[in-house]
């Protein structure tokens, strides 16, 4: 997946989207995205390793981790896992929640944090079976969820460089939703920097020293996402996927992918083609 700025969107008409977070197959990573939303990985089964601001925690069963609005974090999954992730817009939080302050899962009590568990895994137990009357369970589970979070996990002093840091991501929240929406086009960071009014070694130095990514690693983990999706997803040849995702050919196309998975665009297509035909063998049998 591409570094990026990530909106996120309620199930139906609920405060939250929650969702499984599969990595059936292992070998799978999320590359380093922030967003303005509270986010929780809850784990089930299996093991990830988890990366909040360049920290490193590998979780496993009912291990979890809480990201805060703007905090940089990416994933990668070596083995299979399944984890449930609970992503919630701030607007959630209004009257409880300031610049100064955070939700933090580090140095809490194992009762607190059992208590968080429960009350997850029983929202998602919820929304899944969706029985009569599902959509004021789950939402009553959501409130006392709050609850917990703003009285036993925030806190109100946090450093004073962080509080700077999101705020510039805001600003370059801006800049990466543009370049989100014309990844497939010409780039330059000299074009990107001018339509916002920043100079280029401005905006350069935005992405190194908030984002912690240079403008055009980022702009390339942007156009390999895509073309990702769409190499999975098609049987159309590599070349043509590679120029209608911005790249200059499928040579070109090919050295980033190899950069960030280790092997050529057409040799994933065909693993992955190969384990797709693995699981459907298994599940007809």
């Amino acid at each position: 997946m591409d570094f990026r700025y990530e909106t996120v969107i309620p199930n139906d008409d609920l405060p939250f989207r929650m969702f499984i977070f599969e990595g059936r197959d292992g070998n799978y990573r999320v590359s380093k995205h922030w967003h303005q939303s509270v986010e929780l990985f809850l784990v089930l089964e299996g093991t990830l390793d988890f990366f909040i601001n360049s920290r490193q925690y590998t979780l496993k069963h009912n291990d979890f981790v809480i990201v805060n609005p703007n905090e940089i974090h990416s994933i990668e999954c070596p083995d299979p896992n399944i984890t449930i992730v609970l992503q919630i817009p701030m607007k959630s939080f209004e009257g409880y929640m300031s610049d100064e302050s955070c939700i933090t899962f580090a140095d809490r009590e194992e009762s607190q944090k059992a208590r968080l568990v429960s009350l997850v895994t029983a929202m998602y137990r919820t929304y899944e079976q969706r029985e009569f009357g599902y959509r004021l369970k789950v939402k009553s589970q959501f409130m006392e969820f709050l609850y917990l979070i703003v009285t036993e996990f925030r806190i109100e002093q946090i450093d004073k460089v962080q509080v700077q840091q999101k705020r510039h991501l805001d600003k370059l929240s801006q800049v990466t939703q543009y370049m989100k929406e014309n990844y497939d086009k010409e780039l330059s960071l000299e074009m990107v920097a001018s339509r916002f009014g920043f100079t280029p070694s401005y905006l350069s130095h935005m992405f190194r020293e908030y984002a912690q990514v240079g403008y055009r690693t980022y702009l390339m983990d942007l156009r390999v996402k895509y073309a990702m999706r769409e190499l999975l997803n098609s049987d159309r040849y590599v070349g043509d996927i590679a120029l209608d995702h911005g790249f200059a050919d499928a040579r070109a196309f090919a050295k980033a992918f190899k950069k960030r998975y280790g092997c050529l665009p057409s040799q994933y297509r065909k693993q992955m083609n190969q384990k797709q035909m693995i699981r459907k063998s298994s599940s007809d049998e």
